[in-house]
């Protein structure tokens, strides 16, 4: 069948069954918070959809495509300007910081999308059976907030109910559940005349509805074929390897800025002084080079089938960790992926997911977490110890010995004579220090007791409230 018969009988299908949606409806739906014109919110509390688009001025240079912020308040001008009838826009489902649509920069996601290539009227009739039926049934699917006629197949959008926070732990999670999803949707002489299953990122673009399809000569057209989704809901659809959990909240810190000056002057010279945004890298290679990576390297043998991609995925991790240069690792990558690929499972492994665990391949990664590669993986990482097979007894016995032989040659220490007996708890000795030292800062009464910034901050405010029946608020004091 032609690419345009199988369009044609797309859109007959769709349009008996649900409500078209022209373009600038369907960006507005999708996107309901962008900035409007001439404001800037500093919270980054309205993150904008970011389009590419062909411009005419451009034909014959090596620009290729613009880059223009959907702002809400000109958005229907803006859309029959530079997106309706044109020959190659694109926009992903993500919301982003500034002007950039970098993945880096993205801050939330909107809508997960998927692209659907070799679709005619009998895969649409398949899909028509798996959408929103039972999600223990194998190859079911979550049913979509719309369906878009491509030219080449369908554009399946699930837009949720409220954006998801990209944080970067999130980033990876949804790219694994938008894997697991991918696999289910893609099903060769069922839901797609392809054999290669397309993966691709979660900050993918797509040709925007009513551009046109420079390929085939096609205009992209919308169905709304369900309302709006939420992640719970996407989740029970995937394998609990891969389903997305946003149970951890994000703390932000309760120092004020002053506060954070005097607690922690390395990160304020970096980031408030130097304006160096992005986390920082542990110091990884300076201590052990590439042993870190090497290692995960050799835990291949303990991979289970389902595991294997988030194995790859975790060791560009670990290559983002040590600084490990790009040619070696994807040398590596191939490397082990002839040996996962031996590992039976229902769903073969192939060099498509090697170059998808490559696109992870950046310093946003570097202080990603234990825990969490342990999750993606189900590989326990035994943790250091400290004085692993010593009693307590032995200890104490090393430790005062130790300060015994400090003392001796004449190295400072916090408390030579250690705690004196009798003299309470941490917070009775901060209690003390604060009661004849009211102007005493955090740092002060820390390194004078021989206690940690975080301790004192624990009982700080508890305590100057008994003291003085002051509550103190930021930069601010109360009276109660």
């Amino acid at each position: 069948m032609a690419v345009l018969d199988a369009y044609d009988e797309i859109i007959t299908m769709l349009g008996s069954q649900y409500a078209e949606i022209n373009g600038c409806d369907f960006y507005q739906y999708i996107f309901p918070d962008n900035e409007e014109s001439g404001k800037m919110y500093m919270d980054f509390s309205h993150p904008n959809a970011v389009y590419l688009y062909q411009d005419a001025r451009d034909v014959g240079t090596d620009r290729r495509l613009r880059r223009r912020i959907m702002l809400a308040d000109t958005w229907e001008n803006d859309y029959m300007e530079y997106v309706e009838g044109n020959p190659m826009t694109l926009c992903s489902g993500l919301s982003y910081r500034g002007r950039r649509n970098r993945l880096e920069d993205a801050q939330s996601m909107n809508a997960l999308v998927f692209d659907l290539d070799g679709v005619g009227g009998r895969e649409l009739r398949n899909l028509f059976l798996r959408f929103g039926a039972p999600a223990g049934r194998i190859r079911t699917m979550p049913m979509p907030t719309f369906l878009v006629a491509s030219g080449g197949g369908l554009h399946v959008y699930y837009v949720f109910e409220q954006p998801i926070d990209l944080f970067l732990n999130i980033k990876l999670q949804l790219k694994a559940l938008k894997y697991d999803l991918t696999f289910r949707l893609w099903e060769y002489k069922a839901t797609s005349r392809n054999k290669e299953i397309q993966y691709q990122s979660i900050n993918q673009g797509f040709r925007m509805v009513g551009s046109m399809n420079s390929k085939y000569g096609n205009m992209l057209r919308a169905f709304q074929t369900g309302n709006r989704v939420t992640l719970e809901y996407l989740n029970e659809y995937a394998d609990p390897i891969s389903r997305v959990n946003t149970a951890r909240p994000f703390c932000p810190s309760k120092l004020t800025r002053a506060e954070a000056k005097e607690a922690y002057p390395e990160w304020y010279q970096r980031v408030v002084v130097k304006r160096q945004k992005q986390r920082k890298k542990w110091d990884i290679k300076g201590k052990q080079g590439y042993a870190l990576y090497e290692w995960w390297l050799r835990q291949a043998g303990k991979v289970k089938g389902g595991h294997r991609y988030y194995f790859m995925m975790c060791l560009v991790i670990y290559a983002c960790k040590c600084d490990v240069p790009k040619d070696k690792l994807e040398k590596d990558l191939y490397d082990v992926y002839e040996e996962l690929r031996r590992v039976k499972h229902d769903n073969p492994l192939t060099e498509e997911d090697v170059r998808n665990a490559l696109e992870i391949y950046d310093r946003e990664y570097y202080n990603f977490t234990i825990a969490d590669i342990e999750k993606l993986t189900d590989i326990r990482i035994e943790r250091n110890k400290r004085n692993h097979g010593v009693t307590q007894q032995q200890h104490l016995y090393l430790a005062r010995s130790r300060k015994k032989e400090m003392k001796h040659i004449g190295l400072p220490m916090k408390a030579p004579e250690g705690r004196p007996r009798g003299s309470g708890t941490k917070e009775e000795l901060i209690k003390e220090y604060i009661k004849n030292n009211p102007n005493a800062n955090i740092t002060e009464i820390a390194k004078t007791l021989g206690i940690s910034r975080t301790t004192v901050y624990k009982y700080y405010d508890k305590i100057w409230q008994e003291l003085f029946g002051i509550l103190v608020q930021s930069d601010k004091q109360t009276i109660l």
